[in-house]
């Protein structure tokens, strides 16, 4: 059996994880796993679902080492895993036959692939708390500017009415606004503040 893995760092609505899942598709995948986690998270749930469907002799195919982690450490668990289960890795034109042990060629070149994907992670975190210490010196508010009544939700405000005379629960006013429930506690935690202000 042919699994895949396709990961994504940021949720759906930011990063377009079907090129991936295209790509395992024409590699030979048949049953593709893919979620939005950080590569350095190594408590993924579909990765452990993965872990725990794959049988001796099958393969796994990533595009990319760093879709599956992007920590060495990690790598090591991976690759000891995948030797101990006698999984075939295949990974950026990569083969690890771990079948009959790993081997030490293929073991060294998959590490160090390895290593340059926790290198570019940990540049990238490192541009970015520089670029946020700039910004913050230069006096730029950063973050999502505050929400304001007059900036509700025009569905939340058409339905706040008939929610405030019981007409609603919370579930069916979400669902109304196309919202999720911290969403929905947070506009009506402003519109609330708003109308105490305005007794």
């Amino acid at each position: 059996m042919v699994f895949g893995y396709a990961r994504c760092s940021t949720n759906e609505n930011k990063q377009d994880i079907e090129r991936q899942v295209q790509d395992l598709k024409n590699m030979g995948a048949k049953k593709i796993f893919q979620e939005y986690e950080s590569g350095s998270n190594t408590k993924r749930p579909q990765l452990k679902k993965l872990q725990e469907q794959i049988k001796k002799g099958d393969t796994l195919i990533v595009l990319e080492l760093s879709r599956i982690t992007r920590s060495v450490h990690h790598l090591c668990h991976i690759l000891e895993w995948a030797s101990d289960q006698n999984i075939t890795i295949k990974a950026g034109g990569f083969t690890a036959d771990c079948n009959n042990g790993i081997d030490p060629m293929v073991e060294s070149m998959f590490l160090m692939m390895g290593i340059f994907a926790q290198m570019e992670r940990k540049m990238t975190i490192r541009r970015v708390k520089s670029g946020v210490a700039n910004a913050r010196a230069k006096g730029i508010k950063l973050g999502r500017p505050a929400l304001t009544k007059s900036k509700l939700p025009q569905a939340f405000l058409n339905h706040y009415p008939t929610y405030q005379k019981g007409s609603l629960t919370k579930a069916e006013f979400a669902r109304l606004c196309n919202c999720s429930r911290p969403s929905l506690y947070r506009y009506l935690e402003i519109i609330e503040n708003d109308q105490t202000k305005n007794k």
